[in-house]
């Protein structure tokens, strides 16, 4: 295995003084040791990413939807980049023929589709700050994001039309033109009318400017593009101001860190688009797609379709979020479990004998060639037969379900680390390197990393094993929270943004994200209980597919909500004789005594301290969702929403 060390240091670390924790070391990617990449020639704006990629590719095939006839869907029909290219120049025409000018602000509401990309890119030609409207939040949140950021012109999906009219009056103060990606109704032109608010269909809206010519206004790298909303787990979304320079210098660590592991993206390759694009992962994803001219397939918008789509699509890259590599694990493992003894006999086999290569230092390709062809290659096949990475991010991936998938899937599986506020994948892990599983790999190369200590939660930066908040340098870091200078006063400080997640450089240079510095309570005691690390140790239960742990100082112990396995939770049952489907299965007495059996297993293999065992589970067989409030869209728990749901349950 391999033992090189993928981070240099840069600076030493600080003691502690003048009340302020030390910090450790600053670090930065190995590949960055003799500076920063320069950037790229010619890209200074988000524009140029774009624009450049039209005058190298012109004929290169950019955004393709499937084709439906007769109810059925098709193949891919593709734009190439000079036709998107004319159709963007209509659309800023058409923009600026509204009355909107540089520094304006446009939103965009609704599910990925050629015209989202098409407009954002009209915004990026006239400087305009392209406004992500999320289409989960529902229309408090997006009544919300329309007044706070004064949004003129929202360009919206046909089916959102009336969820957007829903937050009229309050929007109507600053929203005049509604632009449909389809077709408008009477009764919505009627009900936007009344408002005083004009709204087009999209090819109505495209002959506003047919005969105008707006020039394009110089853009500097320091405008904004974009003001990213993120849901936050408490109070109002805040506005991440991201600028030119935070993408363009993003996309030239991308391409420095893809150089130096020969893992390049070229022309050739294809991408998947069904992240929201509103949220940094797709967006930066989708530049650096169009960076190299490469081709960019959307989805049909339902996830028990996606299978269908990546089938036809055969893409080379995809970008996913642990729940959806844990349902293409649970998917594969039933399959596996269903096959019989024989098999199931092969697969382990196969299984053991890569993992085994893989783990003494073999890149994926060599491990197990014979096993790739017979066993795997229909895992392969499944993900369309073209896929060279897969790369997980905006939550943890469980070290069980990325261990499997490196096994089986036949490409990389990478795991990556950053936030809205750092312009996506700050960190991200590196190929063939086994030894990073369970970690989010080392820095970019564009940023400077050092740990900050948290003396109230024990966690020390310039100790033997270095634990401490991440905190990030460079010139990816967001311009500020929009209209909210007190909340970019209290994460920047002297250049470096505090993340508020808990890290631990590992001796290769990679990194563990293992707790969170706000999730930290005292139970009566007066123990401090580090939750977050805690559910990442219990979540190694395999029956457990999502777990939510909760205590405070008027009680000496901590309850768990747990999301079980409905296959595990059923399997089990049968063997022990209790019958009852899984809502039923899940209020058994007997079935709880299962799980904290099974939490307490784990608590004693992994040396819990005895506060930190769960003594009383509640077993919810809906999955934690936004429909509740009980996640955002990003996936990650929102704990105030899960105290109020579950304790009005009568946790």
């Amino acid at each position: 295995m391999s033992e090189k060390r993928y981070i240099v240091e840069v600076a030493p670390s600080q003691p502690a003084k003048d009340g302020k924790p030390s910090m450790g070391p600053v670090y930065r990617s190995v590949y960055a040791k003799d500076g920063f990449p320069p950037p790229i020639p010619g890209l200074e704006c988000c524009w140029d990413i774009f624009s450049l990629s039209v005058e190298k590719y012109p004929n290169n095939r950019m955004l393709g939807r499937r084709e439906i006839g007769n109810g059925k869907p098709g193949k891919y029909v593709w734009l190439t980049y000079k036709e998107v290219y004319d159709i963007v120049l209509q659309v800023g025409n058409s923009i600026r023929n509204c009355g909107l000018e540089k520094g304006g602000r446009c939103g965009i509401f609704g599910a990925n589709c050629p015209e989202w990309i098409m407009s954002m890119e009209a915004c990026n030609a006239h400087g305009l700050y392209c406004v992500p409207l999320y289409d989960t939040l529902g229309a408090g949140a997006v009544e919300f994001i329309i007044c706070h950021a004064e949004v003129a012109l929202t360009f919206v999906e046909e089916k959102k039309i009336t969820e957007l009219l829903k937050t009229f009056p309050g929007s109507s103060k600053y929203l005049r033109t509604i632009v449909s990606f389809g077709k408008v109704t009477s009764q919505q032109r009627e009900e936007a009318e009344k408002f005083g608010v004009a709204i087009y269909s999209w090819d109505e809206f495209l002959s506003l400017g047919a005969n105008k010519r707006f020039d394009l206004p110089v853009k500097k790298r320091t405008d904004i593009c974009t003001i990213m909303y993120t849901s936050g787990t408490t109070g109002d979304p805040k506005g991440v101001m991201i600028s030119n320079n935070s993408i363009v210098a993003m996309i030239a660590g991308v391409h420095l860190l893809l150089k130096n592991v020969n893992e390049s993206l070229t022309a050739n390759d294809v991408y998947l688009s069904y992240l929201p694009l509103a949220h940094i992962f797709d967006r930066i994803m989708e530049e650096c797609m169009i960076n190299h001219g490469a081709s960019i397939g959307f989805w049909r918008g339902d996830v028990k379709l996606l299978v269908e789509d990546i089938g036809e699509l055969k893409p080379t890259i995809f970008c996913a979020v642990p729940r959806v590599l844990d349902r293409i694990y649970s998917g594969l493992q039933q399959k596996i479990s269903s096959g019989g003894f024989i098999k199931q006999t092969m697969f382990n086999f196969a299984y053991t004998l890569k993992l085994r290569s893989m783990k003494k230092g073999s890149k994926h390709t060599e491990a197990s060639p014979l096993s790739d062809k017979v066993v795997f290659k229909k895992v392969k096949q499944g993900l369309g037969g073209n896929v060279r990475i897969i790369l997980s991010g905006a939550a943890p991936l469980a070290s069980h379900v990325e261990e499997f998938l490196r096994v089986v899937s036949c490409c990389h599986v990478l795991q990556g680390y950053g936030l809205t506020e750092t312009c996506a994948g700050t960190f991200v892990s590196i190929p063939n390197e086994f030894n990073m599983l369970g970690t989010v790999g080392p820095p970019v190369p564009n940023v400077d990393v050092c740990l900050e200590s948290v003396p109230e939660m024990g966690y020390d930066a310039v100790s033997r094993t270095p634990r401490g908040e991440v905190c990030i340098q460079g010139d990816t870091l967001f311009s500020g929270y929009f209209k909210r200078e007190d909340l970019t006063n209290e994460v920047l400080i002297n250049g470096w943004f505090h993340t508020g997640d808990i890290g631990e450089w590992q001796p290769n240079g990679s990194l563990k994200i293992i707790d969170r510095k706000k999730n930290i309570f005292k139970l009566s005691q007066g123990e401090y209980v580090a939750v977050e690390n805690l559910e990442n140790i219990y979540c190694l239960v395999p029956d457990i597919d999502s777990i939510w742990i909760y205590g405070n100082s008027f009680e000496s112990f901590l309850i768990a909500v747990i999301n079980p396995n409905k296959e595990a939770v059923v399997q089990w049952a049968e063997k022990a004789g209790i019958s009852g489907d899984f809502g039923s299965l899940c209020e058994n007495a007997k079935v709880k005594e299962y799980f904290v059996g099974e939490l307490t297993r784990i608590a004693k293999e992994k040396k819990l301290k005895g506060f930190e065992f769960i003594k009383a589970v509640h077993l919810d067989p809906v999955p934690f969702d936004m429909e509740r409030d009980l996640i955002t869209p990003s996936f990650k728990m929102k704990r105030p929403q899960m105290l109020k749901y579950y304790q009005v349950s009568n946790l």
